[in-house]
């Protein structure tokens, strides 16, 4: 049958739009964009085998292509991403919504097609006790609990433009999801999940590895890792602050300075004319000393020189008090950001090591899955 076109025996059940991610190969560790946009992507029924697909197309291309089965698992990593594991086709497919709920409504869906699938494991396990056979495919695409409970058209959502779809570039929740699917990856890479229970003979080719802990070992490690985050979300907040307060205490010395300097300037003016009087008087005695000038005009000579002489050490009296009420702010405000600096710069140190602690964990534990990782590939290849 051509990926993507109705057949007598398979059916749609269940469309929505979403853009279509596969994990890179290589890395295990980074996303790569499998549609340029926002694409439908449908739940497929084939009455003749009792079957369940995901299948989406773009152009002529098959993006997603993936057979569901009762043991496997859509994760929800984000508000508006997730992503399920696909033993068959080798990979690990992502889907990025417009919006949570769209998100919520495929989650249901898949949810309701692999009870459909379980439902019908058991009845064919029933019937195969009871000595019947295995159980008979029926021909109808009615068949499918999820095609009998569906109303007509219902869950066909509405189709987006292109500017209400997120670009896979531009996608904020995409940049989170990367960081933490550096874990996630090695828990559901394309291969079974493995928790972190104490070692036993590994499983036979034939058999399952255990999974009983994997829920519980991966959301251990999804918390370490948004510890992680929020650990380096907060030192980035803090170097800002950091940033903002050296920006204000270099502009308070910059006009403490200015200040400084204008009240030397006035020192040096009231220093000028204080020169300037004295030469004046000193001018003004020659001059009544070789004249023989008025007792009067002597008098009125000297009170000038006295009201002048006291006006400078009234301006010498303020230029210290300016001098000395600058000096000591600008002291508290040096010691105030030392100090800040200082506890600025311990905080910082603790985060570091906090940092490089939840990095080392993670590492521990990303090494030890990998091991086990690589024991069962092992162990199913022999």
């Amino acid at each position: 049958m051509t990926v993507g076109k109705e057949t007598m025996g398979e059916q749609p059940i269940f469309t929505c739009k979403a853009h279509v991610f596969h994990i890179d190969p290589k890395t295990k560790r980074s996303w790569m964009s499998a549609s340029s946009a926002a694409v439908s992507v449908s739940f497929f029924y084939d009455s003749s085998r009792n079957l369940y697909r995901i299948i989406s197309v773009e152009g002529t291309k098959a993006v997603i292509n993936s057979t569901i089965t009762a043991n496997m698992t859509f994760t929800k990593t984000s508000q508006k991403f997730g992503q399920w594991s696909d033993v068959r086709a080798n990979t690990v497919y992502g889907l990025g919504f417009a919006s949570e709920a769209e998100l919520g409504k495929f989650i249901e869906k898949f949810q309701e097609v692999k009870e459909a699938i379980q439902a019908q494991q058991c009845g064919a396990t029933a019937k195969t006790t009871n000595g019947s056979g295995a159980a008979t495919p029926v021909a109808s695409a009615t068949a499918s609990p999820l095609l009998a409970a569906r109303a007509p058209a219902g869950d066909e959502p509405p189709a987006l433009s292109p500017a209400q779809v997120p670009k896979p570039a531009e996608n904020d929740e995409m940049m989170v999801h990367q960081r933490a699917h550096s874990v996630s990856s090695t828990l559901q890479g394309g291969y079974a999940t493995v928790g972190r229970a104490p070692r036993g003979p590994l499983a036979s080719a034939g058999a399952p590895p255990d999974t009983s802990n994997a829920d519980s070992t991966e959301q251990q490690l999804r918390y370490e890792n948004d510890r992680l985050k929020l650990a380096l979300a907060q030192s980035s907040a803090n170097a800002k602050k950091w940033e903002v307060e050296l920006a204000t205490l270099k502009s308070n010395n910059l006009r403490l300075t200015a200040a400084l300097q204008e009240s030397t300037a006035n020192v040096d003016e009231w220093k000028r004319q204080l020169h300037q009087y004295r030469e004046e008087v000193a001018r003004a005695r020659h001059y009544a000393t070789g004249k023989g000038g008025d007792a009067n005009e002597v008098e009125q000579l000297r009170q000038r020189v006295a009201q002048l002489e006291a006006e400078l050490t009234q301006k010498n009296e303020e230029l210290a008090q300016i001098t000395k009420s600058k000096k000591s702010e600008q002291d508290a405000e040096a010691k105030l950001a030392q100090s800040q600096l200082e506890l600025a710069l311990a905080a910082q140190d603790g985060q570091r090591q906090v940092i490089q602690a939840l990095n080392d964990q993670l590492s521990r534990q990303i090494d030890e899955l990998s091991t086990i990782h690589r024991e069962i590939n092992t162990a199913l290849q022999t």
